[in-house]
């Protein structure tokens, strides 16, 4: 089953850290990431933007509007993600807990609900 891990952290926070354990931190996420690989877990990742770069938009009533920032004011933004192809729950939440982020962030874990298998009353229940 496939999952995917939210990323998030406070980036303020993030621009304090300093280069020697940024550099720490990258390699950290190098690490991980490779674990992922050799355990045939990882579907995707990447890594995000700042959310200052983010633009939000919604529509209603018809009319769309276009908010640069992110939608939500928040202590922590969403950093990066990655997709994970795991047995259960468990394994997923494991792979979370070993996630760089999670020292100083928090990871969110979601199950991806496929939508080709998806049948049509499903899509139209989703919308």
């Amino acid at each position: 089953m496939q999952y995917m891990l939210l990323i998030a952290a406070n980036e303020a926070e993030e621009q304090q850290i300093p280069d020697a354990d940024m550099v720490q931190m990258i390699a950290a996420y190098g690490a991980y990431t490779e674990a992922l690989i050799q355990a045939g877990a990882l579907v995707s990742g990447e890594r995000l933007r700042e959310s200052t770069k983010a633009t939000t938009v919604r529509v209603r009533e018809g009319k769309t509007t276009v908010l640069d920032g992110p939608y939500a004011e928040a202590k922590e933004q969403l950093g990066g993600f990655y997709i994970i192809d795991v047995a259960d729950l468990d394994a997923a939440l494991h792979w979370a807990a070993r996630c760089p982020g999670a020292a100083y962030g928090s990871i969110e874990v979601r199950p991806i609900w496929p939508t080709e298998n998806m049948s049509g009353d499903e899509c139209t229940a989703a919308a």
